[in-house]
């Protein structure tokens, strides 16, 4: 892996291998809750992404020996007096600034490497795809502090593992280790923890490997709330001939008769 290119406050940006950004919450002592200095870092990693054509996957993990407990619970214990208006717009604007990995148009997949719980739990749903280590465990424990979900799991949960499934862990509040998460389909795949973030970015770098406007419009449309299959084939009957003029279907087509790996520009 290379050094890091920047480093921010409880927050790590690498580039691991062409392409490839690996973004590390970095509080370990505070099992990598969101800080107010991590979230300022955040959104600027964030926008920093976003204006970086060279970027074809981002990977997000945690630092020691959790991804991220969620929110910092210091503050939720002294926040209580501010009036409820006030402590709506704050939400609000935390929800929004986290959330914004969901707009980068590239391939994003959460590491997690352990604990993902609350509001981590949240920004793991937010990636497009979730690897686990073996013995993370990931839930949403709001109602077991008294509080409603926020980071937009009532939304994302449901999206990921269905409505019956997202009851039972938003109700009971129950932490699920990696094996029932990949059984949900909380998780795509459980890796052993030796060697697990190695793996990850070895995925990554596949991904970042493929043709980037491709990647980006099959993202785009994957995101799309799909109410028909007649829908999805009026986006994906836009969306293909867009790729057909482009410099990387030929290279990709010439690749496959060389019998070589194709190298693709995003042109």
């Amino acid at each position: 892996m290379s050094s890091a290119s920047e480093t921010l406050t409880h927050l790590r940006i690498e580039r691991p291998s062409d392409g490839v950004v690996l973004l590390t919450l970095d509080n370990p002592d505070q099992m990598n809750a969101m800080s107010d200095e991590m979230t300022a870092s955040w959104a600027a990693a964030i926008a920093s992404l976003k204006a970086d054509a060279s970027v074809r996957c981002v990977v997000l993990t945690g630092a020691g020996r959790a991804f991220s407990a969620g929110g910092n619970t210091t503050w939720l214990a002294e926040s209580g007096a501010l009036p409820t208006p006030a402590l709506r717009d704050q939400m609000l604007g935390f929800y929004r600034t986290w959330l914004a990995i969901r707009d980068l148009e590239v391939p994003t997949i959460a590491a997690v490497n352990g604990a993902a719980v609350g509001a981590g739990l949240g920004i793991a749903l937010a990636c497009d795809i979730r690897y686990a280590a073996a013995g993370a465990k990931l839930g949403a424990s709001f109602v077991k502090l008294g509080l409603h979900p926020g980071m937009g799991i009532s939304y994302l949960l449901p999206e990921v593992v269905g409505d019956a499934a997202a009851r039972d862990l938003l109700l009971t509040g129950r932490l699920v280790d990696a094996d029932e998460a990949l059984r949900l389909g909380l998780v795509s795949r459980v890796v052993e923890r030796e060697g697990f973030l190695d793996e990850v970015l070895a995925t990554a770098a596949q991904v970042a490997a493929n043709a980037p406007l491709a990647t980006r419009y099959t993202k785009v449309t994957l995101r799309r709330q799909r109410t028909s299959l007649d829908e999805t084939l009026q986006v994906e009957a836009l969306a293909q001939p867009i790729t057909f003029g482009t410099e990387d279907l030929q290279e990709g087509i010439a690749a496959v008769q060389a019998k070589r790996m194709p190298e693709f520009t995003g042109r």
